[in-house]
């Protein structure tokens, strides 16, 4: 089984896929500010509810942006703590066909590599008070 997971807006998604690629279920719900809170938790949830586990993942494909800045990092590091904690291979996806971008890395992903988001421009960084 394959997770992909997406948490660029405040709908996040996780999609399971079969070894093939073909989706199997889908959950998208409004984590907004609560994603940090809720992601591992939703996660587990949605691999229960769907009679399966993260020990029987054979990969994770994540969402990288453009989008959020914040979600974005929040989506890779869940997705790069659980394929490290695991040993499943992780790789990013992007556009409008993310997932089947994502499923086409996997056949060549190597273990140990992880994802970076990507952003669409400079992050802008609030200067302290008397730097201004």
């Amino acid at each position: 089984m394959i997770l992909a997971v997406r948490t660029d807006k405040p709908e996040a998604e996780l999609h399971l896929l079969d070894p093939a690629g073909h989706e199997i279920a889908v959950h998208v719900w409004l984590a907004h500010r609560t994603l940090a809170a809720t992601l591992v938790s939703t996660i587990e949830t949605f691999l229960r509810d769907n009679d399966t586990s993260s020990d029987r993942l054979t990969g994770i494909i994540v969402y990288s942006g453009a989008g959020s800045f914040t979600g974005l990092r929040i989506g890779a590091t869940v997705a790069n703590a659980m394929a490290y904690s695991h040993s499943l291979l992780v790789v990013a996806g992007q556009g409008d066909n993310w997932i089947a971008d994502g499923f086409r890395g996997l056949k060549t992903a190597k273990p140990g590599e992880y994802v970076i988001p990507t952003y669409d421009r400079e992050p802008n960084i609030t200067k302290p008070k008397g730097q201004l």
